[in-house]
């Protein structure tokens, strides 16, 4: 079957290409750090092959995503654009009344600056990023007709694999920490599975809108958003509650994502039910 082994080939060369910048990067040492030709190669051989999977593999261009779909999915590019920003502000409260983050370096309007001169570099990295992960991947994926949650699990662990040439030598050990103090080994594992429940919200709207662009811009402000905050110092995390309320990577706030995920579950298979329930009296007529 051609799905099947074009997402095999896809992710045998995604769980490869991030070492092949490593490697590339140790022959070629000298160059700007965080911006290197082998961290390039791991960016852009995922998108690559879905080109080369769609043009000359048996793939197509149908099933990609790029339609808006704008009508009668209003409400889930609202929600797309909504979803890090409440959630993120949430933990931030909860912390600040309970004490977990010192707010000292907490600036709205630098933070707000920081966001707003983000989003377009991150419009387009995440343009190209749910491209792969959910354009190609998860539409692929999809026609195998995986249970959902062995779709989550794929899709999520496949796109946190791809991730550990990133945690463990790309990125750097400042930014780990801000993050969270574990060792890089670790953070890796902690990084993935944070993907893999990130990855039921993501595949939700996908399912919802036959649309890559809610996750485009749901992406953009997590990128823009949570990033600058932790990354820039805007906040301090208590020692010790790291791995609750971190804003990428706490248990608070995974398990907040992954209940707007099932929560987002229940209304696609309303709205699946709803439907099917419409069509039985045209069915119906026909008979």
């Amino acid at each position: 079957m051609i799905t099947k082994r074009n997402v095999i080939i896809f992710t045998i060369i995604v769980l490869v290409c991030g070492w092949l910048g490593v490697l590339i990067d140790l022959i070629i040492p000298e160059q700007p750090k965080g911006d290197t030709l082998g961290m390039g190669i791991w960016l852009i051989l995922p998108l690559i092959t879905t080109i080369f999977l769609r043009a000359f593999a048996g793939d197509g261009w149908r099933d990609i995503g790029l339609s808006p779909n704008i009508k009668g999915n209003i409400k889930w590019y609202i929600i797309a654009l909504l979803i890090y920003p409440v959630i993120t502000f949430f933990i931030l409260f909860i912390s600040y009344l309970f004490g977990w983050m010192d707010f000292a370096n907490f600036n709205v309007k630098a933070l707000t600056s920081a966001f707003v001169g983000g989003l377009l570099i991150q419009f387009i990295k995440n343009f190209f990023e749910e491209s792969v992960w959910r354009g190609y991947l998860t539409s692929k994926l999809t026609k195998l007709k995986l249970n959902d949650f062995w779709l989550y699990l794929t899709v999520g662990g496949i796109w946190g694999a791809w991730h550990i040439p990133y945690f463990l030598v790309f990125l750097s050990e400042s930014d780990i920490i801000n993050v969270l103090p574990v060792n890089r080994v670790l953070f890796a594992f902690v990084g993935i599975v944070t993907m893999i429940f990130w990855t039921v919200m993501y595949t939700e709207i996908y399912l919802m809108t036959k649309s890559i662009w809610p996750l485009v811009l749901m992406h953009m402000t997590e990128d823009a958003l949570v990033n600058p905050l932790i990354l820039d110092g805007y906040i301090k995390i208590a020692q010790g509650k790291e791995f609750l309320v971190s804003p990428s990577a706490g248990i608070l706030t995974t398990l907040l994502y992954f209940g707007v995920g099932l929560f987002l579950r229940t209304r696609r298979k309303k709205q699946e039910g709803e439907s099917t329930l419409t069509s039985v009296p045209s069915l119906l007529m026909k008979t």
